[in-house]
């Protein structure tokens, strides 16, 4: 069996090629991606802590096909334990036997996608000739979603925001070493998001970080960081008279549209398309240059296995 770690992952899996798997994953019709499992931890400390497994293979039986899991948990705590609140391995099967094929790092693997994802929804979404972008959250995901965005869409200035301005400096200086450009840190999130053309929110917040009557017309926004229904990293004002978009309709379950959703702020029928419809084409996305965007993500097996297959296929 194959095991590729953390390097191996990151050079398998450029960006630019990598959004382009993402966004014929989408669209193809050949990959099964049941529904992810949260299982909540109970009987710890740590009770907001969750073990989760997204699994997903193709149909077609043959010698690329591939059943694959990845195996995650969350555990929110870390951060104060200095190690990374998301950990998690992949495992990929070989489609018409069943027997083991390889082992991913899955934490690479993980950042690598999201922020792919995140990066070609700007790239479906933001207005022409966006070049500023506002990371609000310091963690893991931070420097791979500058890099990506940069990579792959005319971004040439960051700025990132953290609660801890410690870690958001180690953020920006590993973001502007991957990405090639300018990255700055700002002293509050207003002031990262007052100036930029894409935002993009990769925190664990439970109670909303972002504020709607920060974002400038025609900006795009990414909401990448909550997938439980008690997590939310936007205001009302975000979604309220937005154009909402969403990777999977599934996404309605976190909570920056759960909840405004339930106290009916904005119905589940105003999400305007999801991901496969917007990469195949099927909706236009924005239409207009003042128009804000949202994108709510919460992540979706199929997008693990692309980028396994790439990485593997490298």
């Amino acid at each position: 069996m194959r095991t590729l770690d953390a390097d191996a992952v990151a050079l398998a899996t450029p960006w630019p090629d990598l959004v382009d798997a993402l966004a014929n994953a989408v669209a193809e019709s050949d990959v099964v991606s049941p529904d992810r499992h949260v299982h909540p931890y109970s009987g710890t400390a740590d009770a907001d802590s969750s073990l989760l497994l997204m699994p997903a293979w193709t149909t077609a039986a043959s010698t690329e096909g591939l059943v694959g899991v990845k195996i995650v948990t969350y555990v929110p705590d870390n951060s104060s334990r200095g190690v990374p609140t998301i950990n998690a391995t992949y495992v990929a099967f070989d489609r018409v036997s069943g027997e083991p094929q390889a082992m991913l790092d899955g934490d690479v693997l993980t950042a690598r996608r999201t922020a792919g994802i995140s990066a070609l929804a700007a790239r479906l979404l933001a207005r022409p000739g966006s070049c500023r972008l506002a990371v609000i959250g310091s963690g893991q995901l931070a420097p791979a979603v500058v890099a990506a965005h940069a990579a792959i869409g005319g971004i040439d200035h960051a700025t990132i925001w953290g609660r801890d301005a410690g870690r958001a400096r180690v953020a920006a200086s590993a973001a502007g070493q991957l990405a090639g450009i300018e990255v700055a840190t700002a002293d509050d999130p207003a002031s990262a998001v007052g100036e930029a053309d894409i935002v993009v929110c990769v925190t664990g917040a439970t109670t909303p970080v972002l504020q709607g009557h920060w974002l400038r017309p025609g900006c795009h926004v990414n909401l990448v960081g909550s997938f439980r229904g008690d997590m939310r990293e936007s205001d009302d004002d975000v979604v309220r008279g937005a154009t909402l978009f969403v990777d999977v309709p599934g996404a309605v379950v976190a909570g920056d549209l759960a909840q405004p959703i339930s106290a009916g702020v904005i119905a589940a029928t105003d999400i305007a398309a999801d991901l496969a419809m917007l990469a195949a084409g099927r909706h236009p996305g924005r239409t207009t240059d003042d128009e804000i965007t949202v994108f709510k993500s919460v992540g979706f097996a199929a997008a693990d296995l692309a980028a396994a297959r790439l990485a593997l296929a490298r």
